[in-house]
């Protein structure tokens, strides 16, 4: 039987090419061209003045808040609903993090639930853009900006999607993008800060290389990290980056199909897409209704049995051992996470495959 995964790279000739260019050139480490033209021509496609590389989403989520000076004291807002890798970074900074609750239908962070997550020691939001559809970012940035909070942009599941027109990345102070293998655009591992603050991408740029001067090697001010993106990865990157429309346009067509074949099935509710977004549609994720013939559970072993691989929706990071102790009440980010299960993704998926799983999706 043939097993359909949820996601997989897509890898092309020119991504060989390139990435044999970096080898043959012996400059395999995070010295080498391939790393600044991936960083410029990374950045203004998402709109912003500077890009600096980094080893994956998670660190450039980590390089963001400590370019901010965030630290012991400080609170950062999160939606509850999201990898767990951003409440994470915010605990790598020593700042705390305050969970707020998601929107219907989108299951972004909810704008109208910022001001109440608001305290004294507040000092920035994180603002993902859950499964590549956008966030409501006018709101956010309106809410945020009367508050006096610094924006995060977590743009790593929305390469390519689009607020109002304008990409995904190029809102707040600075964003963030992952390039992980799963991404629609990958360096295997791999992430991206981007921000049009030249004195921001200066600090994120000395932090990520051991605090080191650029003016004066192995002279380190301050105290930072190795977060360096590999000449390797950022060939990589750099190739994807050349095809990233083409694939944006598979991603789309693909979720038209899925909506054409599960349009008539009265108990599942598909992704939204508001009137202000166009998503991504990193990942085509679903969620059940009350009058579903099955739990989610038990659509998952069914699709496993037909050779269909799924991923049940991110549990809400308050569920979570680490989490658990952080009081507060986040209903929709909880129904969703027990109700959600994202169905095959990827590039590389036929007409074929999409029929089918809607297929036995429709005969329950």
């Amino acid at each position: 039987m043939k097993k359909i995964p949820v996601s997989e790279p897509n890898i092309g000739k020119t991504e060989m090419r390139l990435v044999a260019s970096a080898v043959k050139s012996g400059m395999v480490s995070s010295a080498g061209p391939f790393v600044a033209k991936f960083e410029q021509q990374f950045a203004g496609y998402c709109g912003r003045r500077f890009g600096a590389a980094v080893t994956n989403g998670t660190a450039a989520l980590h390089l963001a808040l400590a370019a901010l000076e965030t630290g012991a004291g400080d609170e950062v807002i999160v939606p509850d609903l999201t990898f767990v890798s951003v409440a994470n970074a915010v605990r790598y900074s020593g700042a705390r993090p305050v969970f707020a609750d998601v929107e219907p239908e989108t299951f972004n962070l909810d704008p109208a639930k910022i001001d109440a997550a608001v305290t004294e020691r507040t000092k920035a939001v994180i603002v993902p853009h859950l499964y590549g559809h956008p966030a409501d970012m006018d709101k956010i940035m309106e809410a945020a900006g009367r508050r006096g909070l610094a924006v995060i942009e977590d743009a790593a599941e929305a390469h390519g999607a689009r607020y109002k027109g304008k990409p995904c990345g190029s809102f707040g102070a600075i964003s963030c993008f992952s390039f992980y293998g799963n991404k629609l655009i990958t360096t295997g591992e791999g992430g991206m800060c981007l921000t049009d603050d030249p004195k921001l991408n200066e600090r994120i740029r000395l932090l990520r290389d051991h605090g080191m001067d650029a003016n004066r090697k192995y002279w380190h001010s301050v105290i930072g990290f190795n977060y360096r993106m590999t000449n390797l990865q950022a060939a990589l990157g750099l190739a994807q980056l050349g095809r990233i429309d083409k694939l944006l346009l598979i991603k789309r067509k693909n979720a038209a199909l899925y909506k054409e074949f599960l349009q008539n099935v009265p108990w599942l509710a598909l992704p939204a897409e508001k009137p202000y977004a166009e998503s991504s549609y990193w990942m085509f994720t679903v969620f059940l209704k009350d009058n579903a013939p099955v739990k989610r559970d038990e659509l998952v072993a069914l699709l496993a049995k037909h050779g269909i691989d799924t991923r049940v929706a991110f549990y809400p990071i308050t569920d979570l051992p680490p989490y658990r102790d952080y009081k507060g009440s986040w209903p929709v980010a909880k129904d969703f996470s027990y109700r959600g299960i994202t169905l095959p993704s990827s590039t590389k998926l036929s007409s074929y495959d999409i029929k089918y799983i809607s297929r036995v999706i429709r005969s329950l």
